[in-house]
């Protein structure tokens, strides 16, 4: 196992650690930006360096596609190809049953693509997905899962979490580099506790380095998105990282983090960049607004990044619909608002100010008092108290739901 995990410090359900990768020694909670294809779109590794990025995302799908993993291995694996020196994670690929329905057929033997690049049909398999992922030579590689909506009711969830069950053996056996990459195994099972708690049983059997709860953030209601991961979370073992796939509004990792979760990626923070939005401790901003036209003011006056200390809301209007530097600037931003939040959440669990940092981020975020209902539950759970930060009737129904659920 090429992996250690050292809790630094907890608050209930909620932990700080440190995870030591072969590559870079990481602190957790933290938040890994998508590069599909080797790239954060518009910024050099340098600058996600100084950003204080940690892990990079890397598509097996999309990379295996092009420019193929035989030539990334030719050129020293990705780490060197695209010249970082952090860490690295790659999917299995899995995702695209869900990304790219339209063109998958998902038997026993694995998926069948449509290839988007040329037309032509492509398998891919557990083994398939894993020798691809050792050319590419991430620290982190994922399991090959059968991928399902949660939106999805029925047989196909039970089909897909035992398939995910059995392919993961398939997975184990076809990696052949364990002391330099770890694999995660994936959590699935929808919306189902019980079929979500055979598949974190059967998991944990295995003893792997890591666990991701996948299958989540595809459009299911909050209330139940919390749950599963209260379930898994509580289920899963102390002493290995768990990894919220696809999780990156801020709201939602503040949250998992309460209930026990360590890692989070998404396209959000990048993808809503090049629409014009930036994330303020408020929620967001929208660049595009005619309002910005004349602010003089930086993005957010209490940000360091290089963006809020050099540029105006006003010069980023002006950019946003017309040039690229537009959607650079606010990726930098937005990660740096990432890196920061990350940092924060360990940093107060790691000096027993945890419940504290909640309470300030909810009440930025909720200045009127309306913190959502979801998140009032899912605090209960996770035993920190936001009476403070809520108006009287939002603790009213979570106290009702709270019971209702128990």
């Amino acid at each position: 196992m090429a992996l250690q995990f050292k809790i630094l410090g907890r608050f209930n359900r909620a932990r700080a650690a440190q995870l030591i990768l072969p590559h870079f020694v990481c602190h957790t909670p933290l938040f890994m930006p998508v590069g599909t294809q080797g790239t954060i779109k518009g910024l050099t590794t340098s600058q996600l360096e100084e950003i204080g990025c940690q892990i990079i995302l890397g598509n097996t799908y999309h990379l295996a596609l092009r420019p193929t993993s035989e030539l990334i291995d030719e050129l020293g694996g990705l780490h060197g190809f695209m010249n970082w020196p952090r860490a690295l994670l790659t999917d299995s690929g899995g995702f695209q049953m869900v990304s790219l329905l339209h063109l998958a057929d998902i038997t026993e033997k694995g998926v069948t693509f449509q290839s988007p690049v040329d037309g032509k049909p492509m398998l891919l398999t557990p083994e398939e997905s894993i020798q691809i992922q050792n050319r590419i030579g991430a620290d982190i590689i994922m399991a090959l899962d059968d991928v399902v909506k949660t939106t999805i009711t029925g047989p196909r969830i039970e089909e897909a979490m035992y398939r995910t069950l059995r392919w993961i053996d398939r997975c184990i056996e076809a990696h052949k580099r364990p002391h330099e990459q770890n694999l995660f195994g994936i959590v699935q099972g929808g919306l189902d506790p019980v079929l979500r708690d055979i598949c974190v049983k059967g998991l944990v059997e295995r003893n792997l380095p890591g666990y991701a709860i996948g299958g989540l953030a595809g459009g299911e209601d909050k209330d139940s998105f919390w749950r599963v991961v209260a379930q898994c979370t509580a289920a899963l073992p102390e002493d290995k990282p768990r990894y919220v796939m696809g999780v990156g509004y801020p709201l939602d990792i503040v949250v998992c983090s309460a209930l026990g979760a360590d890692m989070y990626d998404c396209v959000y923070p990048t993808r809503t960049a090049r629409f014009g939005t930036a994330l303020v401790p408020e929620g967001v901003l929208k660049l595009k607004h005619k309002a910005m036209a004349s602010d003089t003011r930086p993005i957010d006056p209490t940000c360091e990044c290089m963006v809020c200390k050099k540029y105006s809301r006003a010069y980023i209007h002006c950019l946003v619909t017309k040039d690229a530097m537009g959607s650079q600037l606010l990726s930098y931003h937005n990660l740096f608002y990432m890196m920061t939040l990350s940092r924060n959440l360990h940093t107060s669990i790691v000096e027993g100010r945890f419940p504290k940092f909640v309470c300030n981020f909810l009440q930025t975020m909720f200045p009127e008092g309306d913190v959502p209902q979801w998140v009032c539950n899912a605090m209960e759970v996770a035993g920190i108290d936001i009476s403070m930060c809520c108006t009287p009737v939002t603790l009213v129904h979570s106290f009702a739901n709270t019971r209702r659920n128990s």
